[in-house]
């Protein structure tokens, strides 16, 4: 299937009902952070049926066009062709291949190019940690560690919501594999953003963090800053803590 016939399958599924439900859900009405926004009414299993089906020999020259499409299971779609594209040339025994690096950085410079089309926050969070967030664990002939965190710094102050929240989901990754620094680099960075959703994107990163590198830590940048931080954003990072540390967290 190319790109057309991707797209053409796809609205043969359209749901109407399920539409008006992922239309209030996403907040896409005048004035919501997804104002615009349209849906087919397609369940994420049923794109990911449409990916797995041609991840693997589509060409990178037709995503563009799903990336661009105005239909928000297409862009899911595009975004999901280059996950599963990255996640095969990202593994253990073709982290260090020539070829595979060469190709990984073709998929995270693509993403970038197109990262405004990740209008909403399950594009987003569906795709970044598993592109960019993995980048920032592999080589790269892009440049070095001083060069992704000025990528990362550069999605920070856009302003594009997504681009910001893709600069904290990111760390989702690089925390899974050990690394705190991404995820306490740009929590302290957006400890002040006004948006709701990014107060939750924080929160939760920070709990990963925590989860998966050193709840020391976390309770550290706590200490640290827990009296400024937004109540939503707290509450998030704290949520897996034992009841009683949760609430002496919130009465800071």
């Amino acid at each position: 299937m190319n790109a057309q016939e991707i797209i053409t399958y796809m609205e043969s599924l359209r749901n109407d009902e399920q539409r008006q439900v992922l239309m209030g859900f996403f907040k896409t009405g005048p004035g919501e952070y997804g104002f615009g926004d349209d849906f087919l009414g397609l369940k994420v299993p049923q794109t990911r049926e449409v990916v797995n089906s041609v991840a693997q020999d589509f060409v990178m020259s037709e995503i563009p066009e799903l990336l661009m499409n105005h239909w928000h299971e297409v862009r899911l779609c595009g975004f999901l062709i280059l996950v599963a594209k990255f996640e095969k040339l990202a593994t253990k025994r073709l982290e260090n291949n020539t070829d595979a690096i060469r190709r990984r950085d073709e998929i995270v410079t693509m993403y970038l190019q197109y990262a405004e089309q990740a209008n909403n926050w399950d594009l987003v969070d569906l795709s970044v940690p598993k592109i960019i967030g993995h980048w920032l664990l592999l080589p790269t002939n892009l440049g070095d560690k001083d060069y992704k965190i000025k990528v990362l710094d550069e999605l920070a102050v856009s302003p594009c919501l997504w681009k910001q929240r893709m600069s904290i989901v990111c760390s989702w990754k690089t925390s899974q594999q050990g690394d705190p620094s991404w995820c306490l680099r740009y929590a302290e960075i957006h400890l002040h953003h006004p948006h709701d959703l990014m107060h939750k994107a924080v929160g939760w990163m920070l709990r990963e963090m925590g989860k998966r590198v050193s709840m020391d830590l976390l309770r550290d940048f706590l200490r640290q800053h827990a009296h400024e931080m937004p109540r939503t954003m707290l509450r998030y990072a704290i949520e897996k803590m034992p009841e009683k540390e949760r609430k002496e967290w919130m009465n800071r």
